[in-house]
């Protein structure tokens, strides 16, 4: 189905808000800026910043692009018989090789990753991220493994997995931080990947393999 002109309108406006209060963060950081700025800079109102972006934090972290279900997610979208690491390692390959925004290996995210690490509340916001996705990711692999609520392997098993991408997107920032260009970060994290997987033991990747489907009749 097309994009309706009332759809196609709202992903402009909220593309344009997004951009404006990107550009006064960069130029004068988070915390310097107030949404009220932002919506007279957007020529909206500042009800209509809130109704695309309910907290400040949202206009540089949309909840639908940091969400907390992303290794959740990329765990039950795996295909049949494979594990629950290995799925998100494989996720993280190829979002590497693609150059995907969301890691930030494009050119200029250096100034951008430095302003968020400059705002308390962005870092603070991430740090929650990462508490959160550890949680659904726990919770999925709970309900994959059948384990009883008092079984501590879901909880251990989705800490070592979150601590995999924490430690991806650690070298990132820190590759961006000291200027290196995209390619030579994602030359670096592949290797990391590279490394990371040759330390799997069968354990990690015996555990939450994905049953092969049945064949319908």
């Amino acid at each position: 189905m097309s994009e309706g002109l009332r759809e196609k309108h709202k992903r402009r406006t909220r593309r344009r808000i997004a951009d404006v209060a990107t550009g006064l963060f960069m130029e004068r950081g988070f915390d310097r800026v107030t949404v009220a700025e932002v919506a007279e800079a957007a020529e909206v109102s500042v009800n209509t910043v809130y109704n695309y972006f309910p907290a400040k934090e949202d206009l540089v972290l949309p909840p639908d692009q940091a969400s907390p279900r992303r290794l959740a997610e990329i765990v039950r979208e795996r295909p049949p018989g494979q594990a629950a690491a290995q799925a998100v390692l494989d996720r993280l390959r190829e979002e590497v090789e693609r150059r995907d925004r969301s890691l930030g290996l494009t050119e200029g995210f250096g100034p951008f990753f430095a302003m968020m690490r400059g705002a308390p509340t962005l870092v603070a916001r991430l740090e929650e991220l990462g508490h959160r996705m550890n949680d659904e990711l726990a919770t999925v692999l709970a309900e994959e493994t059948g384990a009883a609520p008092e079984d501590p392997l879901p909880r251990v098993v989705a800490a070592q997995i979150s601590g995999y991408h924490s430690l991806i997107f650690g070298e990132i920032g820190r590759r961006v931080t000291a200027g290196e260009r995209p390619g030579t970060i994602a030359k670096a994290v592949t290797e990391l990947l590279d490394a990371i997987e040759e330390m799997l033991g069968a354990p990690m990747l015996g555990y939450a393999v994905r049953e092969e489907r049945p064949c319908s009749e």
